[in-house]
């Protein structure tokens, strides 16, 4: 097949916190390379998941849902992320909640490109009971902004994200894969480590603490299958340090437990996890320990 019956691009799934990005993008690549929870503002980094069929290669960029509160440093890094994501790409997925559009949407809404196809991907729709309510929804959204095409979807159980591919495909640029068949995401095991630990952090604290830790991978090896990994959860206070370690211990060994098991399922193979709980204070305002744990 010559690059002329090939099409290759870039699409960017952006949306307000919390409105099934992730789960969306997990769901088009068939893979859990993009972090999950109930809470808003889980996803931190960009990371693209690809899909490659016989016609096309999809590379779908996640980004952190744009945030309106709390702005650190570190969540001016991360929407200065989704803006610049929405200008290197081919296509974008605005991804909305059902029956939901308020001032949080609106202010991403006015971020949109005007000058590429822009998708709206209404999700959630399986937790509308009547669906008859969608139709004057989808109404009054379409007079907002001009759509290139509008799908409700639910990223959770599958429906239509296949309709969601054929619309996005006419968009995609004709070229090469820049990547292989087999590769789902461009993110190296490293990264994906320490995301796996910090989905876990999201998962099974409670409160703000998950959103004052980062995480940072000190060794990773991998000897004949087998990888050791050595992490640290990085906190901003004492308190919380003791509060993700437990009575005992019992809380940081259920992190790393989940984590590990994540993580054997994801690279296929074995994995000895040792992790540490570290504090730095002010970390999340630290210009230099952000680019240290890899904010962009």
């Amino acid at each position: 097949m010559s690059a002329l019956d090939f099409h290759t691009g870039y699409i960017a799934i952006v949306g307000r916190p919390n409105v099934g990005k992730s789960t969306l993008l997990n769901r088009l690549v068939g893979q859990n390379i993009s972090i999950t929870s109930k809470k808003a503002q889980t996803t931190r980094h960009r990371i693209n998941g690809v899909l490659t069929d016989e016609q096309s290669q999809f590379i779908f960029v996640d980004t952190p849902g744009f945030q309106m509160q709390y702005m650190n440093k570190l969540n001016s890094v991360m929407n200065r992320t989704v803006t610049k994501s929405m200008y290197g790409v081919d296509v974008v997925i605005f991804v909305i909640e059902a029956l939901y559009f308020d001032e949080r949407d609106e202010h991403v809404l006015k971020l949109l490109p005007v000058d590429k196809p822009v998708i709206l991907a209404i999700n959630k729709v399986d937790r509308i009971s009547d669906k008859s309510r969608l139709l004057p929804f989808l109404e009054k959204l379409s007079k907002v902004f001009s759509f290139s095409s509008m799908i409700p979807v639910s990223a959770e159980r599958g429906t239509q994200t296949e309709e969601l591919i054929q619309a996005i495909r006419p968009y995609l640029p004709e070229g090469p894969p820049l990547f292989s068949r087999d590769e789902a995401t461009d993110r190296s095991e490293r990264f994906l480590a320490a995301e796996l630990i910090r989905e876990k952090l999201f998962r099974l604290l409670w409160d703000e603490i998950p959103y004052s830790t980062s995480v940072a991978i000190d060794q990773f090896t991998n000897e004949s299958g087998l990888r050791k990994i050595h992490a640290s959860i990085i906190v901003d206070r004492k308190n919380q340090k003791a509060m993700i370690i437990g009575k005992n211990g019992e809380e940081l060994k259920l992190i790393a437990t989940q984590a590990r098991i994540d993580m054997e399922k994801l690279f296929g193979g074995k994995v000895y996890l040792k992790v540490w709980v570290k504090v730095k204070s002010g970390w999340a305002d630290d210009l230099r320990a952000l680019k240290t744990l890899g904010y962009e």
